[in-house]
C-alpha cells in the first residue's frame, strides 16, 4: 500500500480571514457591518491571528520527529568548512637581510572582511630571492606555445639564436604562466633563475645557506580536461618520474638536497623546499647563450617516465608562498570541572572546530592531567575508556555514561578540563579573490606588509548545513547506503565533500577520449562554491573528492574527477527606460540580472545553478531583461556565446557538459525618443 502524507493545514493569518468573513452571510445574515472598526471583525481577527500560531506549531511537530529519527540513525548537520589558499610574503624595500623567517600560525585577513582570517599552516624561511627568467630546452612549436598563453600577462619573450634554447621573463608578481615540457625535458630538464631585486644586487653575490622554497602551482594541466584518476593521483605520486634539483658551481651541475617535494614530480600543486649549499658555493651565472645572469637552478628527470598526458605544465613558480587556512589557533581554554555526573557536556568558546585540531586535557587531580581521545561516538568506548566526543559544528564536548566512556573523576585539586589547543573558522566567506587577502594581523619584522597577499583565489569554504538541507539528504543517503553504483549516487557523494556546490556524473565518459564511450568509466564532474563567474576546482578539492569516492566505488569502475567546461555567455542590449528613471541605475541592473541568470551556482530559471549543457533560450534572456523595474521595451538584443554573435531569436544549445559563464554584458539604456 502507497504511503500518504498527512495533509498539514497551511492556512495563514489572511486565509482565515477571508474564510470566516465569506461564512457570516451565511450563519449571521444579521451581521451587515464587516469593517475592521466593528467589534466582531476584530475578534474574528484576533483568533485567526491565535489560529495562525496554532497551526504553525502543528505543522512543525512532522519536522520535529524527521530531525529526531535523523539523531537515531546518526545524521547530523554537517559543520563549516574553511577555505585554503597560498599566500606571499615579499621582504621590505628596507630590509637588508637575505632571509626572514615566517612563523606557523601567522594570522592574515580580508582587506573587505576582516573577521575572514588566515593562518599560515608551517613555518618559512621568506628569502629576498624571487623568479626571474625560466627557461628549457626541447622541440615546441611557436604556434603551441602561444595557445598556452593565451590570457597571459606574462611580460614576453626572447628569441634566441639558439632554436632548441627557449627563454621566458617569468616575473613571479605575473599570473597565467603555462610551460609546456615537451621533448626532450627528460634530456635537459628546465631551468629557474633567481635574481635579488636591485637593492641587493652589489652587495649579494652568493645565496646564504638556507632552506629555499619554491611553491609550484601545476593546476595548469586541469585545463585540458584530464583531472584526476581516483585510486592513482588521489593518493602518493602517480608517477614513476623522479626529478631532481641541481645548481651550478664552475664545472658542473651539482644536486641540492630535497628536504621535502609535494608536487608530485612537478604534477601537481605543491612546495619543494631545497637546502641551499654552504656560503659561496652557488654564484651568479650566466647561463649559456642566454645572456642572463642570475642563480640558476636546474629540475632534471633522472629517471622513470610520466604518464601519457601527464606531463608537467606549470601556472607559476613561486618563492616566499605558503599554504594558508582559514582558521583562528586557542590554546588553554578551561572548560570546566567535572561533577563525576554521566554524559556531562561542556561547550569551546568558539566554533565550528575544525577537525582534528582539538587536544584535550583532562586534570583529574591524582597524576597530572592526561591526554583525552576524540571518537565518533561511545558505541565502542568501554567503562574505563577516556574518550570524549566533539561535536565540531557547536563546539560541544561530551563525556561517556560510565558504562560506555568513562567518567571524568570530580575533583577540586589540578586545572579541570582544559582544551589544550584547537582551531575554528570556516564559511563561504573564505572563499575569496586572488589578491583580497592582505591585511596583516601578526607582527613580522622585515616583510613588506602592504605586498603580502593571495596569488590565487581561496577555494574549498561551505557553511554550516542547513537543518532543511540535512533534512533532503537523508533520504539519498539511506538510498545509496555510502556506495556509488548509479551516477546519482556519484552525484550525491561528491557533493558531501566540503567546498563542493555542484556535481554532474557522466557514465561512460573519459576525459582523455571524449568523442568516445568507454565502458566501465565514470566522469564525475564538479564546481566548487565559489562566488566567481566561473569557478574552477583546484587540485586538491580534485584529490578530495577522489578520497571520498574511491573507498565506495564499484570496484570494477574507473572513476574520473575533474572541473567543468565553460562556455562564455554575453549580452549586447539597447533597452529603452522608463521616462525619470536613473539610465545607469537600470543599465546596472540588468547587467547584474544577467550576471545571476548565466551563473554556474545561483543561475538558471529555478536560481540552483545553470543546467549542464543547457539551451540558452532567447526569449527566456528577453524576458530576464524585461522583468527588471525601469525597462520599458528592448530595441536590440544579441547574444554571444564564446565570443561568436548568435542570430537573433535563435536557441542556442551549449555543447553537452558545458556551463554558461558570465563576466561582463554589454548594456545601454536610453529613453523614449532618444
Amino acid at each position: 500500500m502507497v504511503l500518504q502524507a498527512p495533509v498539514l493545514d497551511d492556512r495563514t493569518y489572511d486565509d482565515l480571514v477571508a474564510e470566516a468573513r465569506s461564512r457570516i452571510s451565511r450563519y449571521a445574515p444579521e451581521w451587515t457591518d464587516l469593517n475592521d472598526s466593528d467589534p466582531g471583525v476584530a475578534l474574528v481577527q484576533l483568533f485567526a491571528w491565535m489560529s495562525e500560531a496554532l497551526l504553525f506549531r502543528i505543522g512543525r511537530v512532522p519536522d520535529l520527529h524527521f530531525v529526531k529519527f535523523l539523531q537515531l540513525l546518526g545524521i547530523q548537520q554537517r559543520p563549516a568548512e574553511p577555505a585554503r589558499t597560498w599566500l606571499t610574503f615579499p621582504l621590505a624595500e628596507n630590509q637588508q637581510q637575505a632571509v626572514i623567517p615566517i612563523p606557523r600560525l601567522t594570522q592574515v585577513a580580508a582587506v573587505d572582511d576582516p573577521d575572514a582570517i588566515f593562518e599560515t599552516e608551517e613555518s618559512l624561511n621568506a628569502v629576498a630571492l624571487r623568479v626571474k627568467w625560466l627557461a628549457w630546452k626541447g622541440g615546441s612549436k611557436q604556434k603551441d606555445y602561444d595557445n598556452c598563453l593565451q590570457g597571459s600577462d606574462s611580460t614576453g619573450r626572447v628569441e634566441l639564436t639558439q632554436p632548441s634554447l627557449q627563454i621566458l621573463a617569468a616575473d613571479e608578481l605575473t599570473e597565467g604562466l603555462l610551460l609546456p615540457f615537451l621533448e626532450g625535458f627528460s634530456e635537459q630538464g628546465f631551468y629557474v633563475c633567481l635574481s635579488y631585486p636591485e637593492k641587493y644586487t652589489e652587495k649579494s653575490d652568493v645565496i646564504p645557506p638556507t632552506q629555499l622554497s619554491l611553491t609550484i602551482f601545476a593546476d595548469g594541466n586541469l585545463d585540458s580536461g584530464a583531472g584526476v584518476a581516483c585510486g592513482t593521483d588521489s593518493g602518493g605520486s602517480s608517477t614513476a618520474a623522479r626529478i631532481v634539483w641541481e645548481y651550478p658551481d664552475e664545472k658542473s651541475w651539482k644536486a641540492l638536497a630535497v628536504d621535502r617535494d609535494s608536487t608530485a614530480s612537478l604534477t601537481r600543486t605543491g612546495q619543494v623546499l631545497l637546502r641551499t649549499p654552504p656560503a659561496g658555493a652557488w654564484k651568479r651565472t650566466v647561463l649559456e647563450d642566454t645572456g642572463v645572469t642570475g642563480f640558476w637552478l636546474r629540475a632534471r628527470l633522472a629517471s622513470g617516465t610520466y604518464d601519457q598526458g601527464r606531463t608537467p605544465r606549470l601556472s607559476a613558480i613561486r618563492t616566499n608562498t605558503v599554504a594558508a587556512i582559514q582558521a583562528q589557533t586557542h590554546r588553554e581554554e578551561i572548560l570546566g570541572r567535572s561533577t563525576g555526573q554521566p554524559n556531562q557536556v561542556f561547550r569551546l568558546s568558539f566554533s565550528p572546530v575544525l577537525a582534528g585540531t582539538l587536544q584535550l586535557h583532562v586534570d583529574e587531580g591524582i597524576s597530572g592531567a592526561s591526554q583525552w581521545t576524540e571518537v565518533a561516538d561511545f558505541f565502542g568506548s568501554g567503562p574505563n575508556d577516556a574518550h570524549y566526543v566533539l561535536d565540531r559544528a557547536t563546539g560541544e564536548v561530551r563525556f561517556g555514561n560510565g558504562e560506555a566512556g568513562r567518567i571524568p573523576i570530580a575533583t577540586n585539586t589540578g586545572d579541570g578540563i582544559i582544551a589544550l589547543h584547537y582551531r575554528h573558522g570556516g564559511g563561504r566567506r573564505g572563499n575569496l579573490p586572488a589578491g583580497t587577502i592582505k591585511q596583516v594581523l601578526s607582527i613580522l619584522s622585515g616583510i613588506d606588509d602592504a605586498a603580502v597577499h593571495n596569488p590565487v583565489p581561496s577555494v574549498g569554504g561551505g557553511d554550516e548545513e542547513t537543518l532543511q538541507a540535512a533534512m533532503g539528504r537523508a533520504p539519498q543517503e539511506l538510498k545509496n547506503k555510502d556506495r556509488a553504483v548509479t551516477a546519482e549516487d556519484y552525484e550525491q557523494l561528491a557533493l558531501r565533500v566540503p567546498g563542493i556546490a555542484r556535481a554532474r556524473a557522466l557514465p561512460l565518459a573519459h576525459p582523455r577520449f571524449p568523442c568516445q564511450p568507454i565502458p566501465g568509466t565514470v566522469t564525475v564532474v564538479v564546481v566548487p562554491d565559489s562566488p566567481l563567474p566561473a569557478p574552477v576546482p583546484s587540485e586538491s578539492l580534485l584529490r578530495n573528492v577522489c578520497r571520498w569516492l574511491e573507498p565506495r566505488r564499484v570496484l570494477t569502475a574507473e572513476v574520473f574527477v575533474t572541473g567543468p567546461r565553460y562556455s562564455a555567455v554575453s549580452v549586447t542590449a539597447e533597452i529603452v527606460a522608463h521616462g525619470g528613471s536613473d539610465l545607469a541605475d537600470v543599465a546596472r541592473r540588468v547587467e547584474h540580472v544577467l550576471l545571476q541568470y548565466f551563473h554556474p551556482i545561483t543561475g538558471g530559471e529555478s536560481g540552483t545553478g545553470w543546467e549542464f549543457g543547457g539551451t540558452i533560450y532567447y526569449s527566456l534572456v528577453y524576458r530576464q531583461v524585461l522583468a527588471v523595474s525601469g525597462v520599458q521595451r528592448i530595441g536590440t538584443l544579441t547574444i554571444m556565446v564564446d565570443e561568436q554573435p548568435q542570430p537573433p531569436c535563435v536557441d542556442i544549445p551549449l555543447p553537452a557538459g558545458h556551463l554558461a559563464k558570465s563576466e561582463q554584458h554589454s548594456i545601454i539604456a536610453v529613453y523614449s525618443g532618444a
